[in-house]
């Protein structure tokens, strides 16, 4: 009797020492918001912490992503044009030829999902360093500038350089078509970063009210 005294009597004192760990843990203040999510490799660059959002991945975003409506809209829905569909070997109205611009298509899409991959990843690894999150205007901003970064490299090189298609091959490629898919590149250029600014001044704005005085440009 007097032994399963002893033991209810332990079984009691571990118990409430369990209880006053995790109270304690609980109690304690989240570490610049984090809290335990923070992965340990944050602890390892610890200069990076609290440090201004990185442009790398909504860049990469836009690129991607910006392939991918090329790819899938004016490719695949509209059927517009395809990769090399101005290349006189490869005529998309015999089988031949447009087997030839379904697997150029392809390869287009999987360097575009590439560039998507290449965006996550560098999130990813934005986050694991501790950087500040993005907010919409500062993220969003960077997507359309990247489209707009693709659709003025694409429209150069493969439409005026390399002319392996233009943007309505199924109108003979007229150059007024062209130019307006580069206008549209350079007015995605111009919103987007302009977006992206009006971002970056919120992030600054709140960065002077907690204290900070990173440089965000």
């Amino acid at each position: 009797m007097a032994q399963s005294v002893v033991e209810n009597r332990d079984s009691a004192f571990k118990a409430a020492h369990d209880v006053s760990k995790l109270t304690v843990a609980v109690s304690e203040p989240m570490h610049d918001g984090y809290g335990a999510a923070v992965p340990s490799s944050r602890a390892n660059a610890p200069g990076m912490v609290g440090q201004p959002p990185s442009k790398v991945s909504g860049l990469l975003y836009g690129l991607g992503l910006g392939g991918f409506v090329d790819g899938i809209v004016l490719h695949q829905i509209l059927q517009w044009h395809h990769m090399v569909s101005d290349v006189s070997r490869y005529p998309v109205n015999t089988i031949a030829g447009l087997e030839v611009n379904n697997l150029a298509d392809g390869f287009f899409h999987l360097a575009t999902w590439v560039l998507v991959l290449a965006a996550s990843i560098a999130a990813i690894r934005a986050w694991r360093q501790g950087r500040l999150a993005p907010n919409w205007s500062f993220h969003f901003g960077l997507v359309l500038t990247g489209w707009g970064i693709f659709n003025v490299v694409e429209g150069l090189i493969d439409h005026q350089i390399l002319g392996v298609h233009h943007v309505r091959d199924d109108l003979g490629g007229p150059l007024s078509w062209d130019i307006g898919f580069l206008i549209f590149g350079v007015l995605l250029i111009l919103s987007g970063w302009s977006l992206h600014k009006a971002g970056l001044r919120a992030l600054e704005r709140r960065a002077l009210a907690a204290g900070n005085h990173y440089s965000y440009g």
